[in-house]
């Protein structure tokens, strides 16, 4: 559903725009291209510094040994010069905030990057970014059809535009909750994820400003205030929701195991 919606929205266009909507499609869709090909490029930025084997042994160490679990390739592992704890995959990299390492102990940052190598497992560092530009994508047309299309088309461009959002927040809450459960079968100490969520909730507030969707990490919602707080369209979990997926996980796989 969350490609269909965006290939309806093209055959739209075109049917109602005939070569103008084709030139709009093939210089937005040529656009997000070069666009997705360039952030690629320039993940690594000068605040991302490679993790020193020498130095950091236990989490080197660490990390091999769970993406060994995880019958993955070990990702390069990066910290990033930001006292935000904070952590993020992209491709087969993970960056783990030095503010991290403030609120964390060993444990609980092997069960973060646990997380992460979850979404490395699970394709999301690929899926992710797609779903980003293809939201670009569908904001770029419904806009052009409100402004140059029939009435019957700008209803229709503007529901599936709304359903899309919709299908996208379910799609990306969904890996959250896959890429915990990828966590859980690999590490040590299944709960220690739980703990450092628990951790992790009381400093979500500063981490609003540097929330990026386009890329899998482990940002919950930041609105704490349930009341104005879009259910329909938040693109992750909330720490409460991860928690108890995280809990009700744990039991089954103590019941398989037994």
């Amino acid at each position: 559903m969350i490609y269909l919606l965006p290939a309806l929205e093209i055959l739209m266009v075109i049917h109602e725009m005939g070569r103008f909507g084709a030139l709009l499609l093939a210089s937005s869709g040529g656009a997000l291209t070069l666009m997705y090909f360039l952030a690629g490029s320039r993940k690594i930025g000068k605040r991302m510094i490679p993790v020193d084997r020498e130095e950091m042994e236990w989490l080197h160490e660490g990390i091999t040994r769970l993406s060994k679990r995880a019958k993955i390739k070990p990702p390069k592992v990066y910290l990033l010069d930001d006292y935000i704890p904070n952590a993020y995959s992209f491709g087969n990299n993970i960056v783990l905030s030095l503010g991290l390492f403030e609120v964390l102990d060993e444990e609980g940052i092997l069960a973060v990057a646990a997380h992460e190598l979850g979404h490395i497992k699970n394709r999301d560092t690929r899926l992710f970014p797609i779903v980003m530009y293809l939201r670009f994508l569908m904001m770029t047309l419904t806009g052009a059809v409100l402004l140059l299309g029939s009435p019957l088309a700008k209803v229709s461009s503007l529901i599936l535009y709304i359903a899309y959002e919709v299908e996208r927040s379910k799609f990306m809450k969904k890996r959250e909750f896959k890429a915990d459960r990828a966590a859980l079968k690999i590490l040590d100490v299944p709960l220690s994820l739980k703990r450092a969520l628990e951790e992790l909730k009381y400093y979500e507030d500063l981490r609003a400003s540097v929330k990026v969707n386009g890329i899998p990490s482990i940002e919950p919602g930041i609105d704490r205030d349930e009341r104005t707080r879009s259910r329909l369209i938040d693109t992750h979990p909330s720490y409460e929701e991860r928690i108890a997926r995280i809990l009700m996980y744990s039991n089954i796989l103590n019941f398989q195991i037994k």
